[in-house]
């Protein structure tokens, strides 16, 4: 394999050159010796993981680099070990890098149904929306024309009560006259009524 790569670091190469560093700075070696091993598992050059430590990952890890030297000074001095701990940077993009990109593409598979879902929820509240207003406008219509046959209704409620008292008027008049004047019917052979003088 070639040791020119010239293309972009990834997270997880950059994990790598961390956790390599670290071990060297623990173990007494040196950060070229660290490059060196990263660079053949990485099929790049020790300068180029140099640059990279240098000019980005060791901004990310000065915690761990501390963690390190004060683990290396222990060991020298001949007190006991402190367990090898990754540094929390180191850990969180281990975590972060644990997310396989099938539970990424689970993930913005619900989100985009959830997307759906809510835009067709909208939709549905917009139609209902635009329902009740149709409702309301026949609403009104209806009420203008219930006001306009209750007002007939009254009318007419007003000159039936005017005829009727017309025809009672007219019945007692008819029944003063009848009393006064007896007027008799007979029927002929035709059916027609005939009048009969008294």
């Amino acid at each position: 394999m070639s040791s020119n790569r010239q293309d972009a670091w990834n997270q997880d190469e950059d994990v790598l050159l961390a956790e390599v560093v670290l071990r060297y700075i623990r173990e007494g070696g040196t950060q070229l010796q660290a490059f060196e091993e990263v660079g053949k598992k990485l099929s790049r050059t020790s300068a180029a993981c140099g640059f990279r430590w240098n000019s980005f990952v060791r901004k990310q890890y000065k915690s761990g680099i501390e963690l390190a030297k004060n683990q290396r000074k222990q060991t020298k001095r001949g007190a006991p070990q402190v367990k090898k701990e990754a540094s929390p940077e180191v850990e969180q993009i281990k975590e972060a890098t644990d997310l396989s990109v099938e539970s990424i593409i689970h993930y913005l598979q619900r989100a985009e149904e959830s997307v759906r879902h809510e835009e067709e929820i909208r939709s549905e509240n917009q139609k209902l929306l635009n329902q009740i207003d149709q409702l309301q406008e026949k609403m009104k219509e209806i009420e203008t024309q219930l006001y306009n046959y209750e007002s007939k209704y009254s009318l007419l409620e007003e000159d039936h009560k005017s005829l009727l008292a017309i025809f009672e008027k007219a019945r007692k008049m008819a029944l003063l006259q009848g009393n006064e004047d007896k007027v008799k019917f007979q029927m002929d052979k035709n059916g027609n009524l005939q009048r009969l003088n008294k």
